[in-house]
């Protein structure tokens, strides 16, 4: 499937399309691995998707902290955020349990998955987000 976000306006709307062809609730499709270059919009798109999802918190990309935790008043559970820009080896993912987070149940939304898919569950849900020349965003899952 393809969403194009037209701007930022938009990205709310884009949210909510994106929430109702995937089912967080399914704890066998619930980690999403997003991928793009730097600036594409990863960690926009995952705000957003968490406002959809009725996180009050502040949204960051863990880009330090690898791992941000968010509660959701739609799933009624935590929502958990990475950004694994700064890993070094799979090593370092893995000592900070992503086995737990990952098969717990809870949706897990992954920046720069590609520095540790080794570890990503089989079932993960890779969405490629692409800026396009007249700067509008594809997101591709």
């Amino acid at each position: 499937m393809e969403i194009k976000i037209t701007s930022l306006e938009h990205i709310d709307q884009a949210a909510q399309t994106f929430l109702a062809a995937v089912d967080l609730r399914d704890a066998r499709r619930n980690v999403l691995a997003f991928y793009g270059k730097m600036g594409a919009g990863k960690t926009t798109f995952v705000k957003a998707l968490c406002q959809a999802l009725g996180v009050d918190d502040v949204v960051n990309s863990p880009t330090f902290a690898i791992v941000n935790e968010y509660d959701s008043a739609v799933l009624q559970s935590p929502i958990y955020h990475f950004d694994f820009y700064r890993i070094k080896t799979l090593d370092e993912a893995y000592n900070i349990g992503t086995d737990d987070y990952f098969y717990s149940g809870h949706p897990c939304f992954i920046e720069w998955p590609e520095l540790i898919e080794p570890l990503l569950p089989e079932t993960a849900l890779r969405v490629e987000i692409e800026e396009q020349p007249d700067g509008t965003r594809l997101v591709r899952f």
